[in-house]
C-alpha cells in the first residue's frame, strides 16, 4: 500500500536523506550548482550481474567497490563511477546513496525538454531489475510513495517531469523498458 504523505519534512531530513531508506553512502557525486533547481526525477532499473537480481553488487557498483574478478561483466564496469540517490529493490526496500540535495552521477549525457545535462536538475532512482522482466507490486508502491515525498519536498518535480532514462538519453539508453507499467505507477501516485 503507498503510504498517504502530508509533510516532507517528517520523511526528509535537513541533508536530504530520506529516513525511510537504508544509508549507504556512495563517493560518486558532487555539489549541485542550485538546489532549489531539483525539477525532474529519473526513473531507472539496475541488476548485477544482468538479469539477476539480489545479493551485493549493485551496493557495491555505486560505492566503488565491486570486484571485477567476481563475474566478466564486472571488468567492463567497475571503475565507471556511477550512482544514483535511490535504488528499489524487488521486495520494495529503498537504499539511498546520494542525499537529493547533492547531484549523483546517473543520467549521463541527457536532454529533458531541451535542457541538456539533466543530473543537474534531477533526482535519479533505480528499480532493481532489467527492460524484460515485470516489477513488482512492492517496487511500485515503493516508488509512488518516494515520487510523493519528493514532489512535497521539490514541489517542481510535477506529474509531467517524471520520465525513464530511455526518453532522456534515447538511441544510448533502454530502462526503465518497456514492461515499465507507467499507468499503474501514475495511479499509485495520484491516489
Amino acid at each position: 500500500m503507498v503510504e498517504s504523505v502530508t509533510d516532507s519534512n517528517q520523511h526528509i531530513d535537513t541533508r536530504g536523506w530520506y529516513l525511510a531508506a537504508r544509508h549507504v553512502p556512495s563517493p560518486y557525486y558532487d555539489k549541485r550548482s542550485d538546489e532549489e533547481d531539483i525539477s525532474l526525477l529519473v526513473v531507472h532499473n539496475i541488476s548485477l550481474p544482468p538479469g539477476q537480481f539480489g545479493g551485493p553488487y549493485i551496493e557495491q557498483f555505486f560505492t566503488g567497490q565491486l570486484n571485477p574478478d567476481e563475474h566478466p561483466f564486472f571488468q567492463v564496469i567497475h571503475k565507471m563511477g556511477v550512482s544514483a540517490h535511490c535504488l528499489i529493490r524487488r521486495d520494495g526496500e529503498v537504499v539511498q546513496f546520494v542525499p537529493f540535495s547533492a547531484r549523483a552521477w546517473h543520467a549521463g549525457a541527457s536532454s529533458f525538454a531541451g535542457r541538456e545535462k539533466c543530473n543537474d536538475y534531477s533526482i535519479g532512482i533505480e528499480m532493481e531489475g532489467s527492460d524484460y522482466v515485470a516489477y513488482t507490486q512492492a517496487q511500485y508502491e515503493a516508488l509512488a510513495t518516494l515520487t510523493r515525498v519528493l514532489q512535497l519536498r521539490y514541489q517542481k518535480i510535477t506529474s509531467g517531469r517524471v520520465t525513464g532514462h530511455q526518453y532522456i538519453a534515447p538511441l544510448r539508453k533502454t530502462d526503465p523498458g518497456l514492461v515499465f507499467d507507467w499507468i499503474k505507477y501514475r495511479a499509485l501516485i495520484n491516489q
